[in-house]
């Protein structure tokens, strides 16, 4: 029920609109973004490791089971590609996912999703764009969060990745990384997981996984979702 503003506050028609679909729309547990690199770097090899990795996780069960063991047994998932400055795109929209039947329906759709056209390394406009995306989403939650995984640093966005976190932190936005290690070092000789937590990782909680190999992605993956939705 919408509740009377204080004297001398207008609530335009449009803002009691937007308020009254918020109030509306299906509450989960988590609200989840997986933003994934698919900028130059990522050869069709490593790209498909990545995709399948993400449906390999999400109907393992045991993050079925750790779905079914939060209040309201349901999270709410979208995945974005990034790369190209202010270029991120989403893939696969929102689902709920809920049990083994509707996980599965997100891992199809993650499989099937053609690749987006992305050049090189823009982490912070992906973090925008995905935290943007959370603003939108069909469904509310208290826990937001959004996975950024890549083989290498930020390097050419529009919002620096620093930036980018704090603001989506400001909006109570926690960001998590997925670092793939096949490389010892980036720029500087500052191995990859130092500059995601230094530069990406934000929020309460936050906390950056390393993938030491192109075929580690899937179980660090599935280690990922199991801490974030435990």
């Amino acid at each position: 029920m919408l509740k009377w503003p204080r004297r001398g506050v207008l609530l335009t028609p449009a803002l009691i609109s937007a308020t009254a679909q918020a109030q509306a729309a299906p509450e989960v547990d988590l609200l989840l973004v997986l933003a994934m690199d698919a900028s130059g770097s990522i050869d069709a090899d490593e790209f498909r490791l990545q995709r399948e990795g993400i449906a390999e996780s999400i109907t393992h069960p045991a993050v079925l089971d750790a779905i079914a063991a939060n209040p309201r047994r349901a999270i709410a998932l979208a995945m974005t590609e990034w790369g190209s400055p202010g270029g991120a795109a989403l893939v696969v929209d929102w689902h709920r996912v809920s049990d083994a039947a509707s996980a599965q329906v997100f891992a199809n759709a993650v499989l099937a999703a053609p690749r987006s056209r992305q050049s090189y390394n823009a982490i912070g406009d992906a973090i925008t764009h995905a935290a943007a995306l959370i603003a939108a989403a069909p469904f509310r939650a208290t826990e937001r969060v959004i996975d950024v995984a890549g083989d290498g640093p930020d390097m050419r966005s529009i919002t620096l990745a620093p930036d980018a976190r704090d603001a989506a932190v400001a909006q109570g936005i926690t960001i998590n990384g997925l670092a793939i290690e096949i490389a010892p070092v980036t720029r500087g000789n500052e191995p990859l997981h130092v500059h995601y937590e230094g530069n990406v990782m934000g929020g309460p909680g936050a906390f950056v996984m390393v993938a030491e190999t192109r075929r580690d992605f899937a179980r660090a993956m599935r280690a990922k979702m199991l801490r974030e939705i435990a």
